[in-house]
């Protein structure tokens, strides 16, 4: 079976990006001069500032999602693209998608074509140590060190999230494609009713996790929030489950600021429409209007 984002996975993340990068690229130098990917808590050396490994992970990261989509659609006759281009949804050369669920397998997309949108915020999760001898030594899980990762990163959080609503205004066209964020840890406390209310206002369907134990010691780990705006996934059959539920049927975003008046009279010609489908989608042009 397929394995969902694990030490594995970043362990191998630094052996692929060791083959041509440089230690000081991909670790921090510690007063002990020992290379970790992350400050311990309890140290209180210098410290210095480490960019260069944002990209090689983001890199990293977008591949290994687009791939674990990859296998949770391609029995359906889908593809999982990475770098989508579509700017009639406000995905363009300067912002394009991490990820998305298409028709075709091409970088520029048709609205039409595209049934899922996947942003990807995820990064290092433990902390590592490299030795002299390239080998590597898992030393601790986030509780351990001094970085914030992934979904734990309020600028994550915000970043997804104004993409998300760009994505959303940016035409009716959008209004049927839903949105994932994809990380790698849990939520902070403080933004658990935020994800909820996103996805009951239909902005953002979900924000998943795809790392089934990010804590160890059998540390505590969020499961989902009280509406399931976030939620962790434990293998992959229950990844594939959730997203094959998410493109069984299509879904209108739909968000409108009118008097109750105008709102009862939409309703009353909507309603004179005999089935559902027809009823909502009356409802849906005249809400625009």
């Amino acid at each position: 079976m397929t394995e969902l984002w694990s030490k594995d996975v970043e362990r191998s993340f630094f052996t692929e990006s060791g083959k041509f990068a440089t230690p000081e690229q991909l670790f921090y130098l510690t007063d002990e001069n020992r290379y970790l990917s992350y400050w311990p808590k309890a140290y209180n050396g210098k410290k210095s500032t480490l960019q260069s490994r944002n990209s090689l992970i983001g890199n990293f990261t977008e591949r290994w999602t687009t791939d674990l989509i990859q296998e949770v659609v391609e029995d359906m006759g889908l593809f999982a693209v990475q770098g989508a281009i579509c700017d009639e949804v406000a995905l363009t050369n300067m912002s394009p998608a991490d990820v998305v669920i298409s028709k075709v397998k091409t970088i520029n997309q048709r609205p039409e074509n595209i049934l899922a949108i996947i942003e990807v915020k995820m990064s290092i999760v433990w902390n590592w140590e490299l030795h002299n001898d390239k080998s590597l030594t898992c030393i601790g899980d986030y509780n351990t060190h001094q970085g914030n990762p992934g979904l734990l990163r309020s600028d994550s959080m915000l970043k997804a999230i104004g993409k998300s609503i760009n994505i959303r205004v940016s035409s009716f066209k959008a209004a049927s494609i839903p949105i994932i964020i994809m990380g790698n840890t849990p939520i902070t406390c403080s933004y658990y009713p935020k994800v909820d209310h996103l996805k009951l206002a239909g902005i953002i369907q979900g924000f998943w996790s795809v790392n089934p134990e990010p804590l160890d010691d059998n540390g505590e780990n969020i499961k989902h929030t009280e509406r399931q705006g976030f939620c962790t996934f434990n293998d992959f059959e229950e990844l594939r489950t959730a997203f094959r539920f998410l493109l069984s049927e299509e879904r209108n975003f739909f968000s409108s600021m009118k008097s109750r008046k105008e709102l009862g009279q939409i309703i009353e010609i909507a309603n004179q429409e005999k089935e559902y489908e027809g009823k909502a989608e009356v409802f849906l042009n005249l809400i625009k209007g």
